[in-house]
This record gives C-alpha cells, sequence and structure tokens, in this order.
C-alpha cells in the first residue's frame, strides 16, 4: 500500500493487480513488435473471408507485399530515368532558386531491356534482365526534400504527424498469413530515416505493428546491414528456443500468466493487456518456426549462388532479399528490406557503383526466384527511395536532393510489366507526365492488395483515418 501525495489518502494495491501494473508497461514494450496474428482484420471479416469495411468488394490481385527500401533518395538520372537531353546538356548552366548549378550527365550508359525495351542504367544489368516484370514509375514527387521527413511520408503518408505505416495499415487490412509468424517483419530498418515510425503501428492496434529483425551474416540477428565482408552459409544461426525448459513446462507458465492477465481483462478492459496476451502467445509458438526459417544452410548452394550469397559486394543484402522470399513463402503479409547508403552528395562515381553493384544481383534473383516458385503474380515488390536527386552537380561529382521528379518501380501483384507511366521534364528535374505523389502510390498499392484506400479507416479521437489521409486516387493506367 502507499499514500496519494496529492490527497494523502491511503490506496491499497492487491500483489497481483500491483505486479500486473508493473509488468504491464515493459511487456508491451517488449513483445508489441512481434504481435501480427490477431490483427483487427479478423474482427472486420465479412462473411467470405475477406475484409468487410476495407475491401469494397475488390479483388486482390497481391497477397503479399517486398518493399525494398533505397534509404537515402537513389538517383533516378543514373539509374531507371534515361535522359539523353541530359547528356547533351552535360556541363551548361541551370538556374536553381537564387542561384545556377552545371547539369551533369549521367556517367553510366542506359540500355533497353527485354522484350519492352525498357531503358535501364548499366549499373543494373541484372534487374534490366527483368525489366519485363518491371512497372517504372517515373512521374512520382513527394512532399519535401529531407531525408527525415520524406522517409516518414513515404512509410506512412504523413511528414507532420505521427501516423501507422504502410505496412501496418495492409496487416491491419488483411491480416496474417501464419499465426506463428508477425504479420508485418522489417529486416534491418536501421538503414533508413525515420526510425521506429517507419514501422510503427501508432494509434492501430500494437498487433500491426512492424517486427524489426537486424539481420547480419547468415540471418543472424546483429546490428547494421552487416555482410560486407566474406560470409558463409554454414555460419550457426542464433536459435530462439528456450533451452532451460521444456516445451510443456514454458506452456504452464504461459498459461497462468495468461490467467492473470485475463482475468485483469475482465475488470477492466485494457489494450495494452490485449495485446501482451497476443504477444505471449506469438513468442511461444515462433520458438518453434523461427529458427530453421532463418537458417540459411538448408538452402541449396545453386540459390545461395544465385543471390550473391558468399561474394563480398552482395552477401549483406543478398541474405536480405533470401529471407523475404522465405517469410512471403510462410504467410508473412508485409516484408520490408532496406539499404541505407544513397546519399550521394559527392563522390556520385564511386558510391553509387558500389551501392547499385550490392543491390543489383540479389534483387534480380529475388524476381528471378518468386517466378520460378509461382509467386510474383501475387506478389507486389516495391523498390525505391524517398526521392530522387538533381540533374544539376553538387560538390563537382555528386547531385543533391529532389523531391519535384524520381523513379520507383514495382513488379508482380497485378502491375503492368515492361511498363514506362509517367515522365520528368527533358533533363529529369520535375514530373511533368504520368505525375503520382505518395498518396496516389499508397491508394494503387492498396488496390493491388484488394482494399479500397478510401474506405480501410480507423476510428481515432473522433476522427477517421486512413492511410491516404483525405486524398489519394487509384492510377488505372498501371493495373494489368
Amino acid at each position: 500500500m502507499h499514500f496519494d501525495c496529492c490527497s494523502n489518502s491511503e490506496t491499497a494495491f492487491s500483489r497481483r493487480e500491483m505486479l500486473t501494473r508493473v509488468g504491464c508497461g515493459f511487456g508491451a514494450m517488449a513483445f508489441a513488435a512481434m504481435l501480427a496474428q490477431h490483427s483487427m482484420a479478423n474482427a472486420i471479416l465479412g462473411p467470405d473471408g475477406r475484409p468487410a469495411r476495407a475491401s469494397g468488394g475488390m479483388s486482390a490481385k497481391a497477397k503479399r507485399v517486398i518493399f525494398l527500401y533505397m534509404a537515402g533518395g537513389p538517383s533516378h538520372l543514373d539509374t531507371f530515368d534515361y535522359k539523353p537531353e541530359l547528356e547533351n546538356a552535360d556541363g551548361k548552366n541551370l538556374s536553381v532558386g537564387r542561384g545556377s548549378g552545371q547539369l551533369l550527365a549521367s556517367p553510366w550508359k542506359f540500355q533497353q531491356g527485354g522484350k519492352s525495351g525498357l531503358w535501364i542504367s548499366d549499373l543494373f544489368p541484372n534487374v534490366r534482365n527483368r525489366a519485363d516484370d518491371l512497372c517504372l514509375l517515373r512521374g512520382m514527387k513527394t512532399a519535401v526534400p529531407a531525408h527525415a521527413q520524406a522517409s516518414v511520408m513515404m512509410h506512412t503518408g504523413s511528414f507532420q504527424f505521427v501516423r501507422p505505416s504502410f505496412g501496418s495499415w495492409v496487416l491491419y487490412g488483411l491480416g496474417s498469413g501464419n499465426e506463428n509468424l508477425p504479420g508485418f517483419i522489417t529486416i534491418n530498418p536501421g538503414a533508413g530515416n525515420g526510425g521506429a515510425q517507419n514501422y510503427g503501428a501508432s494509434f492501430l492496434p500494437a498487433s500491426v505493428q512492424g517486427t524489426r529483425v537486424d539481420v547480419g551474416r547468415n540471418g543472424n540477428r546483429g546490428g547494421g546491414g552487416g555482410g560486407r565482408g566474406q560470409a558463409t552459409p554454414d555460419e550457426p544461426v542464433e536459435d530462439l528456443r528456450n533451452d532451460r525448459y521444456t516445451r510443456g513446462a514454458q506452456r504452464e507458465q504461459i498459461d497462468f500468466v495468461q490467467t492473470l492477465n485475463k482475468e485483469r481483462q475482465r475488470r477492466e478492459k485494457d489494450s495494452a493487456i490485449e495485446g501482451l496476451i497476443e504477444s505471449y502467445e506469438l513468442a511461444f509458438r515462433m520458438q518453434a518456426e523461427v529458427p530453421e526459417l532463418i537458417d540459411l544452410t538448408n538452402e541449396k548452394q545453386s540459390t545461395l549462388d544465385m543471390y550473391g550469397i558468399g561474394q563480398a559486394a552482395t552477401d549483406g543484402f543478398g541474405r536480405q532479399c533470401l529471407l523475404a522470399r522465405r517469410f512471403a513463402e510462410e504467410g508473412v503479409r508485409f516484408i520490408e528490406v532496406s539499404q541505407g547508403g544513397w546519399d550521394t552528395h559527392r563522390n556520385l562515381r564511386t558510391d553509387l557503383e558500389r551501392q547499385c553493384g550490392a543491390v543489383d544481383r540479389p534483387i534480380a534473383a529475388l524476381l528471378t526466384d518468386l517466378k520460378q516458385r509461382g509467386m510474383l503474380d501475387d506478389t507486389l515488390v516495391i523498390w525505391g527511395g524517398e526521392f530522387g536527386r538533381t540533374p544539376y552537380a553538387q560538390n563537382g561529382d555528386g547531385r543533391d536532393h529532389n523531391a519535384k521528379g524520381f523513379t520507383i518501380w514495382m513488379a508482380g501483384g497485378g502491375v503492368k510489366g515492361g511498363l514506362s507511366y509517367g515522365s520528368t521534364d527533358a533533363t529529369g528535374g520535375e514530373a511533368v507526365d504520368g505525375v503520382m505523389d505518395i498518396h496516389a502510390w499508397h491508394a494503387t498499392a492498396l488496390h493491388l492488395m484488394g482494399l479500397d484506400h478510401s474506405t480501410l479507416t480507423f476510428n481515432h479521437a473522433g476522427r477517421d483515418f486512413r492511410l491516404t489521409d483525405v486524398k489519394g486516387r487509384v492510377v488505372p493506367e498501371i493495373v494489368a
């Protein structure tokens, strides 16, 4: 018992209630990101098993999303936005705000790929071989040219307020496909700007928050991107199983704790307690499935070679892409894979070539692997960063931030392959045709998942919120 410092009245807590109050906050923080199997979608499913409030009767073309997030703003002018006019204007002065800059032609050649003939840079020769699967969105724009804000905008639809992430909205609308795994996993999110907001649930239920997985060599949990040095696929994998107690003993412990939690819920409904109850169950089930899932030693050598695993340049990102495929195969609804280092204000020639060399082979392997397994048709693969780069030079051999025009691409999951949609101006500085802002991109991606962005809502503080705020439109031209 204790005394209230304001009223001097004595307040008594039972031992059970005290332990509950003290323990819930820690437990909720520790396990909230692991909740996935009981999303709010389960409470709004219609008689056909689809989200009654979210689908609007639409047919889903994609069952899952793999988002390859390139943090730092990749240069569209050197990768996926071919500008021969920029080559002709190399070195000429361009008025920029109150000053001026010299236009900088791409140091790399572009070639056409596939039957579609999409122009793609020599920095991505392997991805270019998959050109007929790609839908290049060359008229993208965003709200602000600052990394943190633009990254949060890309992930949540707002750079001004804390809002639920893209992955959380998808999981909220569709639920998880595997009760033993989180429905939303983010791999190495520390590579990007925006922090936990990029995979947070905000005011949505805690069960739809992203589960962070930091992958080093061979899928082991570790700090940063890992895999920069030579690695081998036969390194030991961290075992999540508890070897101190048998599975039966753990089950008894959890059942006892859950009894206490549910008794508290019976007396006083608390969303944090409910989240804690679910988290214990998911953590218990994950012990049996996750260790084998992240162990790459059972993959064929040909598969490891295809992803570039074991090669210094591609090992780190190759492991992440292979894990993304494995998670997708096991029913995870939304997987994000992050790769930082794209902020090329200087040393464009060396830094961008290194970055593209690290991801080109693994990305092409992911697309090939998904297609060979019959999964690409219902997996929406997205590649892109928070904004693009300027057509004028910075620091002699670099490019500045550009929010007015850039490129991302999507593949599989119901988009038209071999398509270039939208464009920037002659030198690539600003989107002028087929312009897509972040809200339109989100609306279209949700549409491909069978979700109506205008009705996928959550009431918070007396207002219905959605990923696209009060904006957004589906772009039918890119839907197959």
